[in-house]
């Protein structure tokens, strides 16, 4: 990782490189991770909740810090603000990174559909079924 670069941890449906390469955006690393302490919360758009029993799964991301900053210039996402979480790869290693969520008084009503977009992402990356388990939840 060079100065230029950022970890970042998505949750939602960021973790589509498909979809960041269609906005330009080619992380340069991509791994299975998660934070633990956190719930996803998938209201009209999706975020991790503090939740101390919880854990959320994603993808780790190392990327531009100026693609960073153009894919949450967006408006779509403007209101999401960055936090400090630690990260758990695959084989234990901690690592910190920077995660995008929500404030708590922009949570609120449901999108089914985007649920739907998401489980379907989290199974084609290989999401553990407990965690699908909680986004199909969510669904209805």
């Amino acid at each position: 990782m060079n100065a230029q670069d950022v970890a970042v941890f998505f949750y939602g449906l960021f973790m589509d490189r498909s979809l960041l390469a269609s906005r330009g955006i080619n992380p340069s690393t991509a791994a299975l991770a998660y934070v633990d302490g956190y719930g996803l919360r998938i209201g009209e758009r999706a975020t991790l909740v503090p939740d101390e029993s919880n854990r959320a799964h994603g993808i780790l991301m190392t990327m531009r810090a100026e693609d960073v900053r153009a894919l949450y210039a967006d408006e779509s996402v403007a209101d999401y603000v960055p936090e400090s979480v630690w990260v758990v790869l695959p084989d234990g290693t901690l690592k910190r990174a920077v995660c995008y969520t929500l404030p708590q008084s922009e949570l609120g009503g449901t999108n089914p559909q985007y649920a739907k977009s998401l489980l379907i992402l989290a199974v084609k990356l290989g999401l553990p079924s407990a965690y699908l388990k909680q986004i199909r939840s969510q669904i209805s």
